[in-house]
């Protein structure tokens, strides 16, 4: 048998997944934790016994206990009493998919990869100083003071706004404003060129 095996329905388990289920349309935090407490290692076994990889196993166990719980919380899994089972079944449903998935990505990046030009990743992007300095300028004081503090002498939101007298907010909307006018300046005067 897996590593997630088939829970009578006397169990921990099973007790914690009919409180999930009794508690709807309201939530139980502690069943909810209490199950996962429960399952969630041995989900995480199952993903590193089938994907060999722990980041992809750490995955498959968040996906997998979020879908159980949800499930149950809806009333959408038939046997509460019966929810190990439930489990092993989305474990394998999840890892089949993303053994699919996978697949389907190899096959599509071999069948296209000479199609797909490389980018050249020698050549750094070009920025023009004097034309970023330039649309700087034109920006009212209190804009531009907000991106040199932010960028420049690179301040968090909270010292700008002590330094200049705003809520940390307040620097927020005007960084993003004062962000969108240097870019669209920057573009007119490119398009110009």
């Amino acid at each position: 048998m897996d590593c997630v095996d088939v829970a009578p329905a006397g169990t921990p388990e099973a007790r914690a997944a009919a409180r999930i289920v009794a508690a709807a349309p309201a939530f139980d935090p502690e069943a909810e934790a209490q199950l996962y407490r429960l399952l969630a290692p041995r989900v995480r076994r199952y993903g590193q016994r089938h994907l060999r990889d722990d980041h992809a196993a750490n995955d498959l166990m968040q996906q997998v206990m979020a879908l159980t719980i949800e499930k149950l919380r809806a009333g959408a899994v038939d046997e509460p009493a019966r929810v190990v089972s439930f489990v092993l079944g989305a474990c394998r449903m999840t890892v089949t998919a993303l053994y699919r998935d996978q697949r389907r990505r190899e096959d599509l990046l071999q069948r296209f990869a000479g199609d797909v030009p490389l980018a050249d990743l020698h050549v750094p992007p070009r920025l023009d100083h004097e034309r970023v300095a330039q649309c700087l300028e034109r920006l009212p004081e209190r804009e531009r003071a907000v991106l040199v503090l932010s960028f420049y002498e690179e301040q968090s939101a909270e010292d700008v706004g002590r330094s200049l007298g705003l809520s940390a907010g307040n620097v927020r909307v005007i960084r993003h404003r004062g962000i969108d006018k240097l870019r669209r300046c920057v573009d007119a005067t490119r398009r110009i060129e």
